[in-house]
């Protein structure tokens, strides 16, 4: 059951008649409930049999009433199992005189076989708007009532004392009044922007956002917003510390957006439209507006407030604050200048994108994905690595963004995690969608259709072409396997590519490629051979790898050390031959943090060929 429907401690407790089958076969368990007449009541039922396992062990009636609404109900039988809720909708029209309660009665069946009891994990009753809109109940009954005759008789004594009171009154407000007025301007005046900063943010009920942690808490705390005093950071009280960023209201957002005008759409993504917009400090804002029709809903959209609360990397899109008002499911990240990745490579009149420079946005894709997979305990699976979804800033720097369909890796003593196949046509790993187990290996190979479609600069999936173009990833393949791939670069790049750098590149992308995950390289060792392709293509225009090597490079127990700057040749032990099959530790810096992975399942003689260049590594 979605959380929304209603929370897990619902389910976790109910209500029965007891375990004594000879005084339950007699009596109901009743509420009565006070309602206004004259209108039509929602009632929803909730089960969820917690404590049998078989059919028709616990059998029992419903009635609302005195009108018979559920007969021989069996919660397991309805829900197909134990520990299953489910829940039951009714109508209840109260328009009869006189009918202002309603009673809800469960009470024992015949049909059951063991136990005659009866269970009920909650309840909610919804008042409907009649027929002219309204909710109103009837008007109270009003009793005449006859004066007194001393007050009769007696008028002008009535008022003088009357008049008396009035100038009394009068006299007695005035002076209160003041001190009032004095005491409100003396204590509003220094506190003005604090009482702005701490205006509490209103919570429904029932939070749709879980809890870290798994608390229930429904408690949500509110803290300083910014400049504008507006809202505040909104973050959910859990027995772990979190902060799920600003929480904006629908109106700062509308008023950021123009009232979310159509000039200002960045795009159209699988959760909804993306506006450009301006919050009340100034700054520049993407603002992703759910759509209720799209195939992506709430769980997407707490799916990615959580992770990236908890994430910050130079390379991963920042979250800056959310807006769940007025059932609307909005996100507010920081403004990518330059848009998606895609736009850059085909389908646009947007300048070209040089090789240098889609090596350095590859490079940042790579160290974003290698921190999600690395950065946890348990690490974290994109699962929608494309082209739409590597965003550049205004100085082309690679942010990977939309975690709506990430997922938590498998634990240490797990492989996989077993889940529904999700992603995007083109871009998933064959082995996920064949067994459903995601693992890491599968954004890799997403990664891989990337490269591609960097390289080649098409869609991933063209249906005009023929048919053995249609899906460029295994086109490609083709053409890198042949030893040909330098026939299908992007006809814009053509003689400005090293071929050691489109040979290294075409390597990399190939192996990110393979058909079983095993086979595939790690997120770490990709961006290794990325940084090595891209100082393979600084060193063809004018650079020199040999400038950069300032001292032996150690790996493990062995020393490489260069002999002939002037010839760049290597001295490598014989024991480390090129069919060697070696644990080797390397350590990745990024500007954020220093990233250790060990590696053991791939061949890596073709790794010791990039170490003539440490830098950036």
């Amino acid at each position: 059951m979605s959380s929304y429907i209603a929370p897990p401690a619902v389910y976790d407790t109910a209500r029965t008649l007891g375990d004594s089958n000879t005084v339950n076969s007699k009596f109901n368990v009743t509420w009565v409930l006070p309602v206004d007449s004259g209108h039509t009541y929602f009632v929803r039922l909730h089960f969820c049999e917690i404590i049998y396992s078989v059919i028709s062990e616990r059998v029992f009636n419903v009635y609302i009433n005195n009108q018979t609404a559920l007969s021989d109900f069996d919660v397991i039988a309805q829900a197909g199992k134990g520990n299953t809720p489910i829940y039951q909708d009714f109508i209840v029209s109260m328009f009869k005189s006189g009918m202002d309660n309603i009673w809800i009665q469960m009470g024992t069946s015949t049909a059951a076989t063991n136990y005659k009891d009866a269970i009920l994990n909650g309840m909610e009753v919804y008042k409907v708007n009649n027929t002219v809109n309204s909710l109103a109940g009837p008007n109270p009954s009003v009793v005449a009532t006859n004066p007194s005759p001393s007050s009769a008789s007696t008028p002008q004594s009535s008022s003088s004392k009357s008049n008396v009171g009035i100038i009394a009154g009068v006299v007695v407000g005035g002076v209160v009044g003041l001190i009032v007025a004095i005491v409100v301007i003396c204590y509003c005046c220094p506190c003005k922007s604090l009482k702005k900063t701490k205006k509490p943010i209103p919570a429904p009920a029932w939070l749709p956002l879980p809890l870290h942690g798994g608390s229930t808490d429904n408690s949500k705390i509110s803290t300083g917003s910014g400049k504008s005093g507006k809202s505040g950071a909104g973050s959910y009280g859990s027995s772990a510390p979190s902060n799920l960023g600003r929480y904006f209201t629908l109106a700062e957002l509308e008023d950021a957006t123009n009232n979310f005008d159509e000039s200002q759409v960045l795009g159209v993504g699988g959760f909804g439209k993306v506006y450009r917009g301006e919050i009340d400090d100034g700054s520049k804002v993407a603002v992703k507006r759910g759509n209720a029709r799209s195939e992506q809903g709430l769980n997407e959209f707490q799916t990615e407030i959580e992770l990236l609360s908890k994430l910050r990397h130079r390379h991963l899109v920042s979250l800056i604050g959310y807006c769940d008002e007025h059932n609307e499911m909005i996100l507010v990240y920081d403004y990518m200048a330059n848009g998606p990745l895609r736009s850059h490579l085909y389908g646009t009149d947007l300048p070209t994108l040089s090789w240098k420079e889609r090596l350095e946005i590859c490079i940042g894709a790579a160290r974003g994905l290698h921190y999600l997979h690395t950065g946890s305990s348990q690490g974290i699976i994109h699962r929608d690595v494309k082209t739409t979804n590597i965003l550049l800033d205004e100085n082309l720097v690679a942010k990977v963004a939309d975690f709506g369909l990430s997922k938590i890796g498998p634990a240490l003593e797990q492989t996989h995690v077993s889940t529904a196949v999700k992603g995007s046509f083109g871009y998933l790993d064959p082995e996920y969608f064949r067994r459903q187990q995601l693992t890491e290996k599968s954004d890799v190979y997403s990664f891989g259709v990337v490269l591609m479609e960097v390289l080649c600069a098409r869609p991933a999936i063209n249906p005009a072409l023929p048919r053995e173009q249609v899906n460029m990833a295994e086109w490609a393949i083709k053409f890198q396997k042949a030893g040909l791939l330098d026939q299908i670069v992007d006809a814009k790049l053509q003689g400005s590519i090293s071929p050691d750098s489109l040979k290294k590149f075409g390597d990399t992308a190939e192996k990110c490629l393979e058909e079983r995950g095993i086979d595939r390289p790690a997120m770490g060792d990709v961006l290794w051979n990325l940084e090595y392709a891209l100082q393979l293509q600084e060193a063809s225009t004018g650079g020199s790898l040999e400038k950069s090597i300032a001292s032996p490079i150690s790996i493990g127990t062995f020393n490489i050390s260069i002999e002939d700057s002037s010839t760049s040749q290597i001295s490598i032990p014989p024991t480390l031959t090129a069919e060697a099959n070696l644990d080797t530790s390397r350590s990745i810096s990024t500007e954020h943090q220093s990233l250790t992975e060990t590696s053991s399942e791939e061949h890596v003689g073709d790794v010791f060929s990039q170490l003539i260049n440490p830098q950036g590594r």
